[in-house]
């Protein structure tokens, strides 16, 4: 009794060997005919080797209406690996791209133009180290080169490579005085209004000047309000600016090296 149970046993095992081996089998040749068509759909179809425009102009100069039903033409994927297989851009690729942009460029321009206004031996010359604080997208870092200051350091929350480097604007990671020029144009985001002039005053030397671009004031009490922040800069200038058809105003003032009186 005991032989025979023993020998069931062994044949219910070599019938369940056999099912496992049956359903791996059916499993490999599952993914194999899967990688296979895997491989299949990410591979140009023949009848799209001939790169077709807009227009329906291929290659071979000779014009083939496209059936936008039947083929949605090259710029709209089709699966995932159609997208898959687009240009991956570099970071420099991409700032490129981006600084070609109209928009983008509109604003660099507009900066410049309000920096053109600012050049004389005490503010602003090719020869000065500006630094440009919550400088975005760096708009005003671009400008700045572009018109032939050559260092220009630009630093925001958020790094911006390669015009823009992360920095927090209430603790700059810059010596005392190492600057000629700062300017700014990001006050009205500052969760500390305070600190933030304290550390673009500390980083500019004595004699240097320091630059807010700001929303058109309404009184003399708001520019009051602005001025008693900095504590050792006196103020050269309060002027009127449009940029990209805002009104703003420039508050220019120098630094003095010592507190001034209140």
């Amino acid at each position: 009794m005991a032989k025979r149970e023993m020998e069931m046993e062994k044949n219910v095992e070599r019938l369940l060997n056999r099912v496992s081996l049956f359903f791996a089998t059916i499993a490999t040749l599952a993914l194999l005919h899967l990688f296979s068509r895997s491989s299949l759909y990410c591979s140009p179809p023949p009848a799209r080797l001939a790169r077709i425009d807009r227009r329906g102009t291929h290659r071979d100069g000779g014009h083939h209406p496209r059936n936008p039903t039947s083929d949605p033409g090259p710029f709209f994927p089709r699966s995932s690996c159609d997208a898959a297989s687009r240009e991956v851009l570099t970071p420099d690729k991409r700032f490129a791209k981006l600084r070609s942009s109209g928009a983008w460029r509109r604003r660099a321009d507009a900066f410049a133009a309000l920096f053109a206004t600012l050049r004389s031996p005490g503010i602003l010359s090719n020869s000065s180290h500006v630094l440009c604080v919550s400088a975005g997208a760096g708009h005003e870092v671009a400008a700045l080169q572009e018109s032939g200051v050559s260092d220009v350091t630009g630093v925001d929350l958020v790094d911006f490579h390669p015009l823009v480097r992360r920095a927090d604007p209430h603790n700059l990671p810059f010596f005392d005085e190492v600057f000629d020029l700062g300017f700014s144009a990001g006050l009205a985001g500052a969760l500390f209004p305070a600190r933030f002039v304290y550390e673009m005053e500390r980083t500019v030397r004595r004699g240097g000047a320091l630059v807010l671009a700001m929303d058109r004031w309404s009184s003399a009490q708001e520019v009051d309000g602005i001025r008693a922040l900095f504590k050792i800069s006196s103020l050269l200038e309060v002027k009127n600016a449009t940029m990209l058809g805002s009104e703003m105003t420039l508050l220019i003032m120098k630094k003095m090296g010592k507190k001034q009186a209140s």
